[in-house]
């Protein structure tokens, strides 16, 4: 298939040989996004946007997938996690058991982590026991529209299944384990029932977003697909088509609070 030859024509030259479940993967990618200007201008991006809904008031802040990001130089005293362990990382967690006292939680923020916990029902569970009230969730994540059906079906390596009856999907390992299709199903498709399994965890936002950017970015698996000057211009024309976002987009930013 083109996707997969492009894919193989493309790869990162560091991390193409590597195992996409080896812990090596993750501080390899941050490497690639600190190399790349033009990606890592979108990761500053998204970090900002997190840092725009952070809640007031006290509670400590949790990233759960911190391995290959930098959220910690945009979010002070922020509590770095992963899955294992790896440079830049505070602790170890399974995000379905979470390490932390009931209401100690402030915040907990993730980028393209949650189409990756499997039985994610019991992360939702255990974030609702360990944020205090008006403590959130913040993510961002990949997102269903009719454009980015057709690219994360055939140009990305990650499984993408619009159609699965529910939550899970096979446990073939920490990264490879997916789908890019989950928080759609969970926050669209499935939303009544998300709203009766989880009635402390309000929904606030739902925004689609970026349809481009990350694409033409190369992301963190491919090489630079273009140059950091021009992140301006695609920026523009994606402000352009702000209105065509909810058939466009390629991410959403969500938000949850906690009743």
């Amino acid at each position: 298939m083109l996707g997969s030859f492009l894919r193989r024509v493309l790869a990162h030259p560091l991390t193409a040989s590597i195992d996409l479940d080896d812990a090596r993967t993750s501080a390899l990618r941050k490497q690639i996004i600190a190399s790349k200007p033009f990606l890592k201008a979108i990761y500053d991006e998204w970090y900002s946007l997190l840092v725009s809904e952070l809640p007031a008031g006290n509670g400590a802040a949790l990233e759960i997938g911190s391995g290959a990001g930098h959220c910690a130089e945009f979010i002070p005293d922020l509590i770095t996690s992963e899955v294992f362990s790896c440079p830049g990382v505070r602790i170890v967690l399974d995000a379905r058991q979470l390490p932390f006292a009931a209401g100690s939680l402030r915040v907990i923020v993730m980028t393209n982590v949650l189409h990756h916990i499997p039985e994610v029902g019991r992360f939702f569970g255990d974030a609702s026991r360990c944020l205090r009230p008006g403590g959130k969730i913040l993510m961002i994540e990949p997102w269903v529209t009719p454009w980015s059906k057709v690219v994360y079906t055939h140009f990305h390596h990650e499984p993408f299944d619009p159609k699965s009856a529910d939550w899970s999907f096979p446990a073939t390992g920490p990264l490879s384990g997916a789908n890019g299709a989950l928080p759609w199903i969970i926050f669209s498709r499935d939303r009544t029932e998300f709203e009766s399994r989880f009635p402390k965890l309000s929904i606030e936002h739902i925004r689609p977003f970026m349809p481009f950017r990350y694409l033409v970015s190369g992301g963190v698996g491919m090489r630079s697909l273009m140059p950091g000057f021009l992140h301006s211009a695609w920026l523009s024309v994606e402000h352009i088509l702000k209105s065509q976002w909810p058939n466009l987009g390629m991410f959403a930013f969500l938000s949850l609070k906690r009743s």
